[in-house]
């Protein structure tokens, strides 16, 4: 039985059919940015990659909780 995801991942299938990139490319935008702030990274994905902004916020607090993890 597949696992139901939940949480910003639940995004990912739409962002990659809607925009043509793999998350990990998204992640890796994300990542090598020189913001740190979540709003900040959510604003730039929206005016320089045209995301949504349920698309940019999904991605980033991913992202950012995928390195606290660390």
């Amino acid at each position: 039985m597949a696992e139901n995801v939940k949480g910003p991942a639940s995004y990912f299938p739409s962002i990659e059919k809607k925009y043509g990139r793999p998350v990990a490319e998204w992640q890796e935008l994300v990542r090598s940015s020189p913001l740190t702030r979540h709003m900040e990274l959510v604003a730039w994905l929206k005016a320089e990659h045209g995301l949504g902004h349920g698309h940019a916020n999904a991605l980033v607090a991913h992202t950012l909780a995928e390195g606290r993890a660390k």
